[in-house]
């Protein structure tokens, strides 16, 4: 050791070469002594404290046979080590498969039988006489009297009893058997979903075996991205070595538990320097490729009906964060659509039924189905036939907006700007004869009424039965993101790019066909100044506000906005004040208001 300091090596360079875990025996011990016995010398003491040694043959001669001894003579403050418990407990969780067997010396209480003193005996006898005095047997041989007792008998237990399975051939290993070592390592109760064992070759060797769990760990996201769950147990050399590496598995795999065992990482080193070891990164790569493998192959109504509602959320911030992996994720993503009332759907089924020339995937988000499937933006697309997906989880927007596009086709939210249907150049000079009957509205909303409201007003090309809606531009929130992005705990409405978001204003989309905007057009070639054609106008947009799924900013002028117009339907004098009450009255609405007192 001292010529190799001497050559200049690096104290981490001597520990790989006589071994760490020699040099922690000092961490609990004062003193170690090492008796040793080679099958052709005679036996020797080593024995040291840290600071210096002493060799010497063993006054007791041959005591061993053969083989060694390692003593440990405990720190005052290391007494713990002294405990059959804690000594069990490290040999289980560290060295539980080691191809060689380990035994702790321990003791248990057995229940034997010996023979029984000449006084209890002539006792027992007394009160079987009694007992049984009026019964008689002729008993050829009497059987000795013996009793039961209690011992503490001290044996070899061995420790690390299962078998790494991980180390066999796949082919050898029995489906059973995969079961059972993982409720033995998991310390679950149920069976695994699936599993995948594995021999990885290359840059780094090692063995694995992957599993996915029945049902979602409690707490799956509640410290997501902050805490890693600890599912993955590295071995080297079949040495437990850690359970909390934060690179192990992508935070979003976090509920994937298995075994990696490989022989090719030091096993002399901290577990600090070998989680920067540049082979885990390796290791990383190839477990994120089988696990997506193994997720791929279970079946589809196994997939659909118990993995998706267990650990779809798991998969959608996988296409968000993992960028490598995001092809393959996409293909695991499964969503609602008109095209079934409750199965969900694959992308890859999507694609398979689009129309003819269709060249984009329509989605629309919402708060729920029913909410996202009555939404004003997908009312022609179905009505001509069109399949939408309907996004109905927080996150789900934030997945579809991370996928630039899936198999060549991108994706459209209809709520956005962008929707175009495939027209004749009869259509199109139709809708152009529309656009221009319509220009004095259009122009009248953009200029006058909804002036500092909106970007534009156009013609619609995907209403049908609703009078209006308010559409975002192509990189602008819709209703449903707007909504989810207020809604944040943490949001103080100081960030820059939220306002500038939120701040982005909208086209007012208008449905021609509707006779509401046919009379709003006559009202306005009339007298465009027309106070209620005005209120119209502002009533229109803010119920589209709302129907399109966005926040009105003053619902109290909304709220006063409709009255007006109830008054006007109503045949009552826009000024008319409340009524005097001739006794008191105690009512939510109010008996004074000219409303009530219509009815």
């Amino acid at each position: 050791m001292t010529e190799a300091q001497e050559d200049g090596q690096s104290t981490s360079e001597l520990i790989g070469q006589f071994g760490v875990g020699f040099y922690s025996a000092f961490l609990v011990a004062d003193k170690v002594i090492v008796t040793s016995k080679h099958n052709n010398d005679t036996q020797h003491i080593w024995e040291s404290d840290s600071n210096e040694f002493s060799v010497i043959a063993d006054p007791r001669g041959n005591t061993l046979g053969r083989g060694t001894t390692i003593t440990l003579v405990l720190k005052e403050e290391a007494s713990d080590y002294l405990e059959l418990d804690t000594i069990k407990n490290l040999v289980k969780k560290y060295s539980q498969f080691i191809n060689f067997p380990i035994y702790v010396w321990s003791s248990k209480t057995e229940t034997v039988e010996e023979p029984a003193e000449e006084e209890e005996a002539a006792k027992e006898d007394k009160e079987e006489s009694d007992d049984e005095a009026a019964v008689e047997e002729e008993e050829d041989e009497k059987k000795p009297k013996t009793k039961k007792v209690e011992k503490t008998v001290w044996d070899w237990e061995l420790m690390n009893d299962i078998k790494p399975i991980w180390q066999r051939p796949s082919k050898e290993v029995e489906e059973d058997e995969y079961k059972a070592f993982y409720k033995s390592f998991s310390k679950e109760s149920d069976d695994p979903m699936a599993y995948i064992h594995f021999t990885a070759e290359g840059e780094v060797t090692f063995k694995s075996i992957l599993f996915v769990p029945t049902s979602a760990p409690r707490g799956l996201f509640d410290e997501y991205g902050s805490k890693k769950s600890d599912y993955i147990k590295l071995y080297v050399r079949r040495v437990f070595i850690t359970d909390d590496f934060h690179d192990m598995m992508p935070k979003y795999l976090n509920f994937v538990k298995g075994v990696v065992d490989s022989d090719d990482l030091p096993l002399n080193v901290s577990r600090e320097t070998l989680q920067q070891h540049k082979l885990l990164k390796v290791i990383r790569k190839k477990l994120v490729r089988k696990t997506l493998d193994m997720i791929k192959k279970i079946a589809d109504e196994k997939y659909n009906d118990t993995f998706w509602k267990e650990f779809g959320t798991n998969i959608k911030l996988g296409v968000i964060e993992d960028h490598s992996n995001r092809t393959r994720l996409a293909k695991l993503l499964r969503f609602q659509s008109s095209h079934h009332p409750s199965d969900m759907t694959s992308l890859d089924q999507y694609v398979e039924r689009m129309k003819e020339k269709q060249d984009k995937i329509y989605f629309m988000a919402g708060a729920s189905r029913k909410e996202a499937e009555s939404s004003p933006f997908v009312e022609r697309l179905l009505k001509k036939g069109y399949e939408v997906i309907y996004l109905t989880e927080p996150v789900d927007e934030y997945c579809i907006q991370a996928l630039p596009e899936f198999d060549g086709k991108r994706f459209q939210n209809v709520a956005k700007e962008g929707v175009k249907f495939d027209e004749s150049e009869k259509s199109k000079e139709s809708r152009e004869a529309v656009e221009k009957e319509f220009e004095p509205l259009l122009n009248w909303m953009k200029d006058k009424a909804l002036k500092d409201k909106i970007e534009k007003a156009v013609v619609s090309q995907r209403l049908t039965e609703s009078p209006c809606a308010l559409v975002a531009s192509q990189y602008g929130w819709s209703g449903n993101m707007e909504r989810i992005m207020k809604a944040q705990a943490y949001q103080t409405g100081k960030d820059i790019s939220t306002n500038y978001y939120a701040s982005q204003k909208k086209t007012f989309e208008i449905n021609p066909r509707h006779p509401l905007i046919r009379d709003m057009l006559r009202r306005v070639k009339e007298d465009e100044d027309d106070k209620t054609v005005s209120d119209l106008a502002v009533v229109l947009f803010e119920t589209a506000t709302l129907r399109s799924g966005y926040l009105l900013p003053d619902t109290k002028a909304y709220g006063d906005r409709i009255e007006r117009m109830l008054r006007l339907s109503l045949n009552i004098d826009p000024d008319a004040k409340k009524f005097p009450l001739s006794h008191p009255f105690s009512f939510f609405g109010s008996p004074r208001h000219p409303f009530l007192r219509c009815f």
